[in-house]
């Protein structure tokens, strides 16, 4: 009978280190020898699980074994665990090549082929199975208490981090511990900063931050940024020092409940300041708030300008593209009969607003009356403020009483518990998490500080507004007009730009300490009334 072997480990280590391998082969070559099979093909599996078809040798062999005819009559294997650890897998794939004429016969537990030979065989495969799921349910437990202890049991640290082997009293062998390695750390560094900051005026996206690293082969351990790489990057907690063991299911890929989290504390690559504004900028520019095209489009006023019947004006060319004018969107899709408003050259209405944003808007004097009344506004917020906080702080007091009460229910034996006081319990616990966001939402309105600035502060920003705006080389003047303004409508002959008080107030104190560089990013809103910021449209 033509054969094909089979052999498997479930672990690289065991790839490297053990004989397993080449012992099964060489059993199952003088078992073929004592039988007169002639070995067609060897196939081995380094650092594969049995518990599923993940494996790329045990693939290819079913793939060939599938071929017309198949070019062997058997698969060969050491023992029934050695071809799968499920004992419903073993048998879906065990009729699948029964059915094209290849038989699965183990060396060490020959059974017939008759009813009581395959019920031994299922009887094999379900203690296989059994042993399998206690093996892992010991080896998880024995990596919990391993990173208990602060150990890292991965093969591959997350970027930025290096696993170093240290010694440990009383055991044969090597743990790991997770270090910063100082290139990778650079570099994220390097990663969070083009994001915030740019490059050279420009903003920098994910792919845009990915082809540049890729231009200076600046690699990812040796292989090139990617929009989700760098993504991840951004978006991950562990460059705070917060690294989780245990987090994922192994096979499904489906995140676990909190509770069995462990946490590992890792030195932070960054500080929290800096990964927080780089989340508050992912925020400002998610495409749900602002449409890709807006932050890419080199147009000054994309994202900003509004007709008076309220749709967006956009470009639109004339002469083949040598004059451009902003146009009403809803007049452009559906005709005058939607919109009457005129068209407005982009050049000139870029100017005026340029012009009105330095020079009759930001000015030191209209400042100074903002930020009067900004403070006034804080000043009336911290009452209303007080009041949310007492609310909150009189539900959660219900809440940890009816905690409270049905923990000592359980204790007294009053209720069973089942999976509906779970619920009930979890129900509480969403409800205290709530709240305790609210709470810190207020907290942190509550407590902004009252802005005192020196006159000099305010021509300093004023002046630094102006070029940051007048430089049209880069993005960043878009960027910060989109950052103060929130709206500019046309309606007739006047123009009115609406903005932000808090965006105002965080810029100034940049401009305080020195910082005002990159882009910020802040909410609110300036505008004092609806007689502010008019100037005759073109």
């Amino acid at each position: 009978m033509i054969v094909a072997l089979y052999a498997r480990v479930s672990t690289v280590r065991q790839a490297e280190k053990d004989l397993s391998v080449p012992d099964q082969l060489n059993q199952m070559r003088e078992w073929c020898k004592r039988h007169n099979h002639t070995i067609a093909v060897e196939y081995e599996e380094l650092g594969a699980t049995a518990t599923d078809d993940h494996r790329p040798a045990f693939q290819q062999m079913i793939g060939e074994a599938n071929s017309s005819p198949p070019p062997f009559e058997a698969i060969i294997i050491h023992s029934l665990s050695r071809f799968f650890r499920d004992a419903l897998e073993f048998g879906i794939y065990e009729r699948g090549l029964k059915k094209i004429g290849v038989r699965v016969l183990s060396i060490t537990q020959e059974t017939s082929d008759d009813p009581s030979g395959e019920m031994a065989r299922r009887i094999f495969n379900v203690f296989d199975e059994y042993q399998s799921k206690e093996n892992g349910k010991h080896t998880l437990r024995a990596m919990q208490e391993n990173a208990r202890r602060g150990y890292f049991n991965g093969s591959s640290p997350p970027f930025g981090y290096q696993a170093v082997s240290v010694d440990v009293p009383g055991r044969r062998g090597n743990k790991k511990r997770l270090e910063v390695d100082p290139q990778e750390a650079a570099l994220v560094e390097k990663i969070f900063g083009l994001y915030i900051s740019g490059h050279r005026g420009k903003i920098l996206g994910f792919v845009q931050i990915a082809a540049h690293l890729n231009e200076e082969k600046m690699y990812r351990r040796g292989k090139r940024w990617s929009k989700s790489s760098i993504a991840d990057l951004l978006t991950n907690p562990v460059c705070l020092g917060e690294f989780y063991f245990n987090k994922w299911q192994n096979k499904t890929g489906k995140e676990k409940e909190k509770s069995e989290w462990i946490r590992i504390e890792l030195p932070p690559l960054i500080e929290l300041s800096t990964y927080n504004q780089a989340r508050e900028l992912r925020n400002a520019r998610s495409p749900e708030k602002v449409p890709p095209r807006v932050l890419s489009s080199p147009i000054l006023l994309t994202g900003l300008l509004k007709c008076s019947c309220g749709a967006s004006m956009t470009l639109a060319t004339g002469k083949g593209g040598k004059y451009r004018y902003y146009k009403c969107t809803s007049r452009q899709n559906s005709g005058t009969a939607a919109c009457t408003s005129r068209n407005i050259p982009m050049k000139k209405l870029d100017q005026m607003i340029l012009e009105a944003i330095g020079e009759k808007v930001f000015t030191p004097d209209r400042i100074a009356l903002m930020l009067k009344e900004f403070r006034e506004r804080l000043k009336n917020s911290r009452s209303k403020h007080d009041e949310a906080l007492h609310r909150i702080k009189k539900e959660l007091d219900k809440v940890q009483q009816a905690t409270d009460r049905l923990y000592e229910a359980i204790e007294l034996g009053l209720v069973p518990l089942d999976d509906t006081l779970k619920n009930r319990v979890e129900q509480h616990n969403a409800k205290r998490q709530d709240l305790l966001t609210e709470m810190a939402g207020h907290t942190r309105q509550k407590e902004i500080p009252p802005i005192e600035l020196a006159p000099k502060t305010v021509h300093a920003f004023c002046n630094n507004l102006k070029e940051k705006l007048s430089d049209r080389s880069g993005h960043f003047g878009k960027e910060y007009l989109r950052l103060l303004v929130e709206e500019i409508r046309v309606e007739g002959e006047e123009i009115r730009i609406r903005g932000g008080y808090a965006a105002l107030a965080g810029m100034l104190q940049k401009t305080k300490v020195g910082l005002l560089d990159g882009v910020p990013t802040f909410g609110g809103s300036w505008l004092p009334g609806p007689d502010s910021n008019q100037r005759q449209g073109g």
